[in-house]
């Protein structure tokens, strides 16, 4: 045997035993415009710069049928607004993922999200979150789907009463009635937890005590020394904090994707051209590293958003776009880049 087929078959055994995570960023596409490309032009655009994830925030039907064969893996959502329907009986959402899920055969659905940002004190919509969670679930796995679409929900962290250290992350006891029986679906269905990360509104909230270094990935060295981890940004710090929170919750098993993140280009402190290209652009190569607790497991996530999008209020809303209306990218993003990642054995 030659030492090349030798080398390649340790290669091959050396990759079998690897446990492979991908490590794609998607991104959000929104639609609070009357000025964006069609949802065919969008997915074009999506395919040319190798973005092969898509969240959707509710299943619009043209996206879908333009995403139909596209290859392009998508999280979409039951709005906020649907939450009473599917909660209401199985039935209901026997009708939801007929409509929207099984009637698009050709879509690669990765996340059914089941509400985003719902407050543990919205007395209206809290109690609906976790029968929708069960029905929507229930019914994807009727179809024989439900290791290939994982049914979960966004949350915002708000949610966090003890950030620093991030060791020592806690969920808010006024939160835990919502977020623990939330947490025990989750485990019981090998789901993981969505959560929108935005280190801009905690710096823009406290730009005394968190630097622009820390919040933007460009920090020199270590910001925040907690045992043996070191943190040089402020979104791993949230992060970890959200997985020791997790941890304390019965949730120590749960995987976290990151549902949104992202940083103005204008309309507030610190929303500038260059704070969000230089935070877009770090993110998009610190993803597939990991963060100091979980380190070489690649962090899913999906940047927010796709587009500005000018029907959106306040002004700051409007400008999370990483592409123009007119298609122009904004930050030149090397999507390219991400492929696969590697955790450590």
């Amino acid at each position: 045997m030659s030492s090349m087929a030798t080398l390649l078959i340790i290669f091959g055994l050396l990759v079998s035993f690897l446990d492979t995570t991908e490590s794609q960023v998607g991104v959000c596409y929104g639609m609070m415009g009357n000025n964006l490309p069609s949802a065919a032009q969008v997915i074009s655009l999506y395919n040319s710069n190798n973005i092969r994830r898509m969240r959707l925030y509710d299943p619009n039907q043209a996206a879908l049928e333009a995403l139909s064969g596209s290859n392009i893996e998508v999280m979409v959502g039951i709005p906020n607004s649907d939450l009473q329907y599917v909660a209401a009986s199985r039935d209901n959402s026997f009708d939801w993922v007929w409509r929207n899920i099984m009637s698009y055969p050709s879509v690669k659905f990765r996340y059914i999200a089941v509400g985003n940002e719902v407050k543990p004190s919205d007395s209206t919509l809290a109690p609906l979150v976790h029968p929708a969670l069960t029905n929507i679930n229930e019914v994807v796995a009727f179809y024989g789907l439900k290791d290939q679409i994982k049914i979960s929900t966004s949350i915002d962290t708000s949610f966090i009463g003890v950030s620093y250290p991030p060791s020592q992350g806690a969920f808010r006891d006024d939160a835990r009635a919502y977020i623990d029986p939330i947490i025990g679906f989750l485990v019981a269905v090998n789901a993981p937890l969505l959560v929108n990360i935005y280190p801009y509104f905690s710096y823009a909230g406290n730009p005394t005590d968190i630097s622009l270094a820390y919040a933007t990935f460009t920090s020199p060295g270590t910001v925040v020394q907690d045992g043996a981890n070191g943190y040089q940004n402020l979104f791993d710090a949230i992060l970890d904090a959200t997985y020791s929170a997790l941890e304390r919750a019965g949730g120590s098993s749960l995987q976290i994707v990151v549902s949104e993140t992202g940083w103005p280009s204008a309309g507030a402190f610190a929303a500038t051209f260059d704070n969000a290209r230089t935070y877009y652009t770090n993110m998009v190569a610190h993803a597939p590293r990991g963060t100091p607790k979980r380190p070489g497991r690649a962090i899913e996530t999906y940047l927010f958003a796709m587009f500005d999008e000018i029907n959106k209020e306040p002004q700051l809303e409007k400008n999370f776009g990483v592409f123009y209306p007119n298609q122009q990218a904004k930050y030149n993003l090397n999507f390219n880049a991400i492929q696969k990642g590697y955790e450590s054995i």
